[in-house]
């Protein structure tokens, strides 16, 4: 591992080509797992925020839900996650030909909502988990490699695409853009070190290439059990 900072890679991510293949994968993270989406305790209020704005996209199963249990469920020692439909999908989730999609990110797209979507949905599929509080607090950044997301990894390669790239907005929108550049300079550092992963330098931002920005409605994993702090 290496740290940028209070938080610390997985080494994984010195060589990842990756990229969603929603095509693929039709938004199985969105649905597949033991729990909803990780939450921060300050997107609790982000998702009833938006639920009058997403409301009238989602499924009837998701209101039936919602109505009796709200949007997030948890408590503070064991996390909060997003509420599921007969626990697999996302309340959030709304299906586009098959293909299971955020309607939060959907809203977001069309200038309706300001809030993405859940930050742990974002960085998917690398997972947050944090020790200790205050100044000793530190940050770990894993990358869960499971079935449903192998698709991204040809994808990505055909693309030229690495995960730390594909992530750079959610990045950003985790620790800031002056921790991204640090990230980016950092990472290099240790490929070149190790002698592992890409020589060429990575898409520059805003091409088409550079990843980070799922098309409207794209999945984001909840995957996981495991929760953001």
């Amino acid at each position: 591992m290496f740290a940028v900072d209070h938080v610390l890679v997985s080494d994984a991510l010195l060589d990842a080509p990756f990229c969603c293949s929603l095509t693929a994968c039709k938004g199985s993270c969105c649905v597949e797992g033991d729990r909803g989406a990780p939450l921060l305790p300050e997107e609790r209020a982000e998702l009833e925020r938006a639920l009058p704005i997403v409301g009238p996209r989602l499924r009837k199963e998701a209101h039936d839900v919602i109505g009796k249990e709200g949007v997030w469920e948890g408590n503070e020692r064991e996390g909060y996650a997003t509420t599921t439909v007969a626990g697999k999908e996302c309340v959030f989730v709304v299906f586009r030909k098959g293909t299971a999609v955020c309607g939060i990110q959907e809203a977001y797209a069309e200038g309706k909502l300001d809030w993405e979507k859940p930050i742990s949905c974002h960085l998917y599929p690398v997972r947050v988990e944090a020790y200790g509080e205050g100044e000793s607090r530190v940050e770990v950044l894993n990358y869960e490699q499971i079935e449903m997301c192998t698709p991204g990894i040809p994808h990505g390669r055909r693309l030229g695409l690495q995960l730390a790239d594909f992530l750079s907005r959610p990045l950003a929108r985790r620790y800031g853009d002056d921790w991204l550049a640090r990230f980016k300079a950092t990472l290099q550092e240790r490929r070149e070190l190790l002698g592992i992963g890409p020589t060429d330098s990575p898409p520059a931002a805003g091409d088409p290439a550079s990843g980070g920005d799922r098309s409207a409605g794209a999945p984001g994993g909840r995957h996981s059990a495991s929760t953001e702090p």
